[in-house]
């Protein structure tokens, strides 16, 4: 089996202010990055529409909704400081959600080893019923949410290691056993959330706040000795990783100094567990990354770790 790409034009179509560091030109970094020649047989496809019914597994039908009203025809819908809706976003959301779904498809009926999803707009910091931090719908929930209804599912990890804390993904899950939410991410930093104490209601929620000017050591030792081990003993029935890579040294939203061979590292022990707990089964959405050098060569760096096997 291999590793499947899931992209779409309608990613770009999504705009923000100018000057906002979630833009395009992040997604036509790493497209021309996975043009290399040793990508060549990375499998590609158009991820669809995602459904309502898909969204509504996480988000209320008042929230779905007003993401839809608020989209305007023209120029830009301002919901806080950071996130704006576009003409383009409704569909670049719905595309997000769709791949997410699509990604589960794939690795659990076993077409694929694993699936990376390029996409935006990213969805981590998207709580129950408020869009905040660039996101609207929150991509790795609803992926999980869709493994444990459509495929009967029981145990779903979800591995964040972007450098900011996934708030609403832990909303999401905080009184749910059924996933294991584990995030390294830097603090004090948005969106404020994120201390090792904030462990959930059945003990499923793991966090490893990182120190400005971590690198390397720290972050692999974080993993060692925390994450990891837990992961483990949890046992999922399938990885999804929250894959941001905005704790890169060169990224302008944090100050940690990850590096794309720390990335690939986590990779590796990722697929390590996936090996042993849940047949390999990993999918991979994109979150943040907003320096276009660094982003493109973690991503690249990733996604050549998960086409190993």
């Amino acid at each position: 089996m291999s590793t499947l790409l899931l992209h779409h034009s309608a990613f770009l179509e999504h705009k923000t202010p100018s000057g906002h560091p979630e833009r395009p030109d992040r997604l036509r970094a790493i497209s021309h990055a996975l043009e290399k020649e040793k990508f060549q047989t990375l499998l590609r496809d158009m991820p669809p529409m995602g459904r309502f019914q898909d969204i509504a597994l996480v988000h209320p039908e008042e929230h779905i909704n007003f993401i839809h009203n608020k989209t305007p025809e023209e120029g830009l819908f301002r919901i806080d400081d950071d996130t704006t809706l576009s003409p383009g976003t409704w569909e670049a959301a719905l595309r997000a959600v769709g791949a997410s779904c699509r990604a589960v498809d794939e690795v659990m009926t076993s077409q694929v080893t694993n699936a990376f999803c390029a996409i935006r707009p990213p969805g981590h910091h998207a709580e129950i019923d408020r869009a905040m931090g660039f996101c609207y719908f929150n991509n790795a929930a609803v992926a999980a949410r869709h493994a444990q209804t459509a495929f009967g599912v029981e145990r779903v990890a979800i591995i964040d290691f972007d450098v900011h804390h996934g708030n609403g993904t832990q909303d999401v899950f905080w009184n749910d056993p059924s996933v294991m939410y584990t995030s390294t991410h830097q603090a004090p930093l948005y969106p404020g959330t994120g201390q090792k104490q904030e462990t959930g209601e059945f003990n499923n929620i793991v966090n490893v706040p990182m120190r400005d000017g971590d690198g390397g050591v720290e972050f692999r030792d974080a993993y060692k000795t925390v994450i990891l081990p837990q992961l483990r003993k949890f046992k999922p029935d399938l990885l999804v990783l929250s894959a941001g890579f905005d704790a890169h040294a060169r990224d302008p939203l944090g100050g940690m100094l990850v590096i794309e061979d720390d990335f690939a590292w986590l990779t590796r022990e990722l697929m390590e567990i996936a090996d042993q707990s849940c047949n390999r089964r990993i999918v991979s959405l994109l979150e943040g990354g907003y320096d276009l050098e660094g982003l493109a060569r973690s991503v690249a760096a990733h996604v050549m770790t998960l086409m190993e096997h």
